[in-house]
């Protein structure tokens, strides 16, 4: 009975998004069916509305819409570009060195937005023309600026580590960011790796070498944008915070910095708010009815059936981890990141647990690897938005993406079987 009620949620939710239908009706939709079919055919779908509900009461999902006007006010206040600036200046007279400053700047605007999206509109509406008038081929410039784009959802502030916090029981978004820093890092220097070498057979140019002078003045430039970090993070580290109030501080701190660079004046105002809230009503929309269908997979005990089948076949752990990778690198190519982690929490962190596992750790790989399904066809989120950019077919943009793929699943595994990468920074502030 069990097996035939998970059947139908797998069959209904994938079929409904193989003809199109959105993430969250799909959501909700096969989860109502899913209910229907268990034990509560009258009431399915008024319980699916009243979880969805109480799914996204939470002060801790405050945080999102914060983040995400922050996002949308440094993108439309000029931050990317200084951003650039910073980046060209330190790594630009570098063989292939625009392909090194589109994987930094994207870091950085990443970090500072806490958007993957964002950074793969700002950084790619900058860099993939100027790339391409220095000899780039397009569909390169637009896979190195997508696949850096994701660094964002690693390296905090994340509103996916704010996610990962709710669905996992309350581990410590200080924590977690904290975390997410040096993987981070190691993603992007990996992505960087692979960008020297396709310089190194394509000889791609190098652009002038910039003076001392330049390099300080461009770090001037930046260091109100790179403040923002300093200031959410140190916050929430030192307790001064939450990260709720951090999400309101980097609002204001953004909207006096763009307004300080004259890049938006305040008739933009409205619009900035409405692009804001239409994304953030689609991302509470996914988040409650993931939780929905969370809660439906718990009623049925796919939890802890999942947790005896996976410790049944090894226990291992090494084996255990290269198990839910797989299926999380599988995942991640139809799935969304935010409704995954919602879903896939509450299965595999019992287990990893189990094993003696931080849940702490295991949200920086769970994330890395969603990261890297965003990169992915059918459903890459990223993938579309970058090719859409970089006015690309997606079809054309894989080719040179695979090695950079390549390289973010060789950083995934340096990050899973060396948990000091996750736990170093954490541990040294205590959490």
């Amino acid at each position: 009975m069990e097996i035939t009620i998970l059947l139908i949620l797998i069959i209904s939710f994938f079929g409904l998004l193989a003809l199109g239908v959105p993430v969250a009706y799909s959501l909700g939709i096969s989860t109502a069916l899913t209910l229907a079919a268990a034990v509560l055919p009258l009431s399915a779908v008024t319980t699916v509305a009243q979880r969805i509900a109480t799914g996204i009461d939470s002060f801790t999902l405050l945080a999102i819409p914060f983040f995400v006007l922050a996002g949308e006010l440094m993108n439309q206040g000029g931050i990317a570009k200084r951003l650039v600036d910073f980046a060209k200046a330190l790594l630009g007279s570098l063989p292939g060195g625009l392909a090194y400053v589109n994987v930094l700047a994207a870091m950085l605007f990443g970090a500072i937005s806490g958007s993957s999206v964002a950074a793969a509109s700002a950084i790619g509406g900058i860099m993939i023309d100027r790339m391409e008038e220095e000899g780039y081929e397009r569909d390169y410039s637009a896979a190195v600026n997508l696949a850096a784009s994701t660094t964002g959802l690693i390296i905090p502030p994340s509103n996916i580590l704010i996610v990962y916090s709710l669905a996992s029981g309350g581990a410590s978004i200080a924590a977690l960011f904290l975390a997410g820093y040096i993987p981070g890092i190691i993603v992007g220097l990996s992505l960087i790796g692979v960008a020297a070498f396709v310089a190194f057979k394509r000889n791609y140019p190098r652009e002038a070498l910039a003076s001392i002078g330049e390099i300080f003045r461009q770090l001037i430039t930046a260091i109100p944008s790179l403040l923002l970090l300093v200031i959410i993070i140190g916050g929430i580290v030192g307790g001064i915070f939450t990260a709720t109030e951090a999400a309101a501080i980097a609002v204001l701190y953004a909207l006096i910095l763009a307004l300080i660079y004259g890049e938006i004046g305040l008739k933009n105002i409205p619009g900035i708010l409405l692009n804001a809230s239409r994304t953030t009503s689609i991302v509470m929309f996914v988040i409650g009815a993931s939780i929905a269908m969370s809660w439906v997979l718990a009623f049925l005990e796919i939890p802890q059936n999942m947790t005896q089948f996976l410790l049944g076949l090894s226990q291992n752990k090494v084996v255990i981890l290269l198990l839910i990778n797989l299926i999380l690198l599988v995942v991640g190519t139809f799935m969304d990141i935010t409704p995954a982690v919602l879903i896939f929490t509450p299965i595999f962190l019992p287990v990893v647990v189990e094993l003696g596992m931080d849940p702490v750790h295991f949200g920086i790989i769970m994330v890395l690897n969603l990261c890297i399904g965003l990169c992915t066809p059918p459903v890459g989120t990223i993938l579309f938005v970058g090719s859409s950019v970089a006015k690309v077919p997606v079809t054309q943009v894989i080719k040179p993406l695979i090695p950079l793929l390549i390289a973010m699943i060789v950083a995934l595994f340096l990050i899973t079987y060396i948990p000091q990468l996750s736990l170093w920074l954490p541990g040294i502030f205590g959490f």
